[in-house]
């Protein structure tokens, strides 16, 4: 299973704070310079360290109009300010970090992080170009040591791939998960159940137990032997699109580790019995409370906020942080799981697409997602990236404000459908009108932020979004703003014919329509 673990960014510039605490595993007093900063006389440099999570926006400051080397300029200028970054390559965005770098991170290789500048000392730069110089001379002697090494390394390590893969083929009947000829088995990293566990946790799958049920098929909670509750994903034998769902969502979030994202605690394949075991969120999902007049009650301003910066977490790490770069593609309230203290979970990866290397989009002739919650581009024209999950954050956030659903709220006045409804309110300056009753007494400033922020989410052209790094930033801080451009106000006479489904492991009663095998125009 995951086991984290610390290390410094950089071990040859920075140490470990207090090495006995790191020696046992106590990472939380963090890492220092090895060579101390000194602002007296502003000689720092800075070096530039690429493909990275950024730290904690706890003490963060941006310019939405700087470019990076006035960014730069007025860091070097401030005895406080730690490090740099344009955290949106697609226009000019300075941010600055002030004090401590918390929790920054260096990817794993190909993740296409961004880069960012950590203030240094500026002996730094000199003893690089001595460590060069000496380094040089020993270079032959160690690619001499070396490549028969990593050759023997290699050779050994071709063998075992294809003893694994032998034993692999043997893997038929109760081991059987996708086609032989396409089989991606050796991709997963999660425990295997047998049928029989997954009978006895959930009762032989009892009604009692059922949770919902959608177009891959019925949910029911569970508890294991040890009296850990779970939830089940049974693939349904009738479903249209569910062994493709579930051979995507196995292998993708497989590979995905963040608070903000349902947990898989591994799957059960034995012959067409296919399932999926999450953790179990006991206050089901996000649209049960804000579309329900009593439960939405039990939503104040602050736990709604909450959610709405959980999430936004949740997308930049599946964007920019995790291993694969992953367009979740059916963001939605219901797909919001809220654990014991309401912190949200996203899930239901079973439509969700990962892009590799520098690539940022995609197009699909096979759009599939769920009405007003698409972006413009995705629902009529097939074509698919991080910002399309953007659009549908925005959606979720004007829905988070409100408590009235995008799809399906018609004023009968304009016919406007949610967010057109919130641009008239905010056109006419009129944006409090929006916030739902359980939220009158809220921060309105925080609640005008948020509404403006998601009005920049769901603007008409995908160019124009902001990224969730921006994002996070805008609703963390008290700057002012870019004016948002009119969004797309797409309605449903616009879009393709759809079947449908009830929404998965929701509490709540409205359907979700989900488009399926729509050619793009």
């Amino acid at each position: 299973m995951f086991q984290q673990s610390c290390t410094c960014i950089d071990e040859k510039r920075f140490v470990p704070k207090n090495q006995k605490a790191w020696d046992t595993a106590d990472w939380s007093g963090g890492c220092i310079r090895q060579k101390p900063l000194e602002c007296k006389n502003r000689s720092e440099v800075f070096i530039k360290y690429s493909n990275v999570k950024f730290p904690d926006a706890e003490n963060t400051w941006f310019n939405m109009n700087m470019t990076l080397e006035e960014c730069g300029t007025k860091c070097l200028k401030n005895c406080s300010c730690m490090a740099y970054a344009n955290p949106d390559k697609s226009r000019s965005v300075c941010l600055l970090w002030f004090n401590d770098l918390l929790d920054i991170q260096v990817l794993p290789e190909g993740s296409g992080g961004p880069d960012i500048f950590v203030k240094m000392a500026s002996s730094e730069l000199d003893s690089q170009t001595v460590s060069k110089k000496q380094g040089g001379e020993k270079v032959i002697i160690i690619l001499l040591v070396t490549i028969p090494v990593l050759l023997g390394l290699i050779i050994a390590t071709w063998l075992c791939y294809a003893r694994s893969k032998r034993n692999h083929a043997k893997l038929t009947g109760e081991g059987e998960i996708l086609n032989p000829s396409k089989s991606h088995v050796e991709d997963m990293e999660q425990p295997l159940f047998s049928f029989s566990t997954i009978a006895d946790a959930t009762a032989n799958f009892s009604p009692n137990n059922k949770l919902g049920e959608g177009g891959f098929g019925p949910v029911y909670k569970g508890m294991l032997e040890e009296g850990k509750e779970i939830a089940v994903k049974r693939l349904s034998k009738n479903s249209s699109q569910g062994l493709d769902e579930f051979k995507n969502e196995v292998i993708c979030i497989s590979k995905l580790q963040h608070r903000t994202l349902v947990k898989l605690l591994g799957c059960c394949i034995q012959g067409d019995k296919k399932l999926l075991i999450y953790e179990y969120m006991p206050n089901k999902s996000l649209d049960s409370f804000i579309f329900d007049k009593t439960q939405s009650m039990l939503l104040d301003w602050t736990m709604r906020f909450n959610i709405i910066k959980g999430i936004a977490r949740g997308l930049l790490y599946l964007h920019q942080d995790s291993r694969l770069r992953i367009i979740h593609r059916d963001l939605k309230a219901s797909n919001v799981l809220l654990d014991q203290d309401m912190n949200p979970k996203i899930s239901d990866f079973g439509l969700a697409r990962s892009f590799g290397g520098n690539q940022t989009q995609a197009n699909t002739e096979r759009v599939v997602g769920t009405y007003g919650y698409m972006s413009p581009e995705y629902a009529l024209n097939g074509i698919f990236s991080i910002k399309s999950d953007v659009f549908s954050f925005g959606v979720l956030v004007l829905e988070i404000v409100s408590g009235k659903r995008n799809r399906g709220f018609i004023q009968p006045e304009n016919e406007n459908n949610l967010i057109g409804h919130v641009w008239r309110l905010y056109s006419e300056g009129r944006s409090l009108d929006l916030i739902d009753v359980s939220c009158t007494e809220s921060c309105h400033p925080q609640v005008l932020r948020s509404i403006h922020v998601g009005l920049l989410c769901v603007q008409q052209y995908a160019a124009d979004r902001p990224n969730m790094s921006s994002v996070i930033m805008m609703l963390g801080s008290e700057c002012e703003l870019p004016q948002p451009k009119q969004p797309s106000f797409l309605m449903e006479t616009e879009l393709p014919v759809v079947k449908y489904s009830a929404s998965t492991y929701s509490g709540g009663s409205m359907i979700d329509f989900t488009v399926t095998e729509v050619n793009a125009r």
